[in-house]
């Protein structure tokens, strides 16, 4: 569920509209026209910093749930992958005191990996229509912080 009146009407270009995601966009994308993995992980920190986790993985999900929708692929919308993402990133910036994007990176370049999650989950795993409509907890091992449980 969506908390923003900001939800962009069918073909409207989501980096037009206003909110936290589309800030969070401007803010990444101001210095840059690519937006690959490294601006995902920038935009996914900053949300973390500011919003905490489990706002960041409403808002990473919605906003790349949208983009995708407007770009006329809205099958690229991963649900699994969008939150596993901004769960390892939130991980990191809990357990580290990075005053700004390149110095948080920098500490854990492992996230710069693309195929990160394939640690976590097999790839079938991710692969499956459950994985890409809904949560789906890894099945090769744990997150780091859930090996405490």
């Amino acid at each position: 569920m969506t908390t923003q009146n900001s939800a962009p009407h069918p073909g409207q270009d989501p980096s037009e509209e206003s909110g936290p995601y589309a800030d969070l966009l401007a803010e990444v994308t101001a210095d840059t026209d690519r937006f690959g993995h490294r601006q995902h992980l920038h935009l996914t920190y900053l949300a973390v910093r500011r919003y905490g986790a489990s706002r960041a993985i409403e808002l990473v999900s919605d906003g790349i749930q949208r983009t995708a929708r407007y770009q006329g692929a809205p099958r690229k919308y991963h649900a699994t992958v969008s939150r596993a993402w901004v769960e390892l990133v939130g991980h990191h910036v809990i357990d580290t005191d990075a005053a700004d994007f390149d110095t948080f990176i920098d500490h854990h370049p492992a996230l710069l990996d693309k195929r990160l999650l394939t640690r976590f989950y097999r790839t079938t795993t991710l692969a499956s229509r459950t994985a890409r409509t809904g949560w789906v907890e890894p099945d090769l091992t744990p997150f780091p912080w859930q090996h405490n449980h």
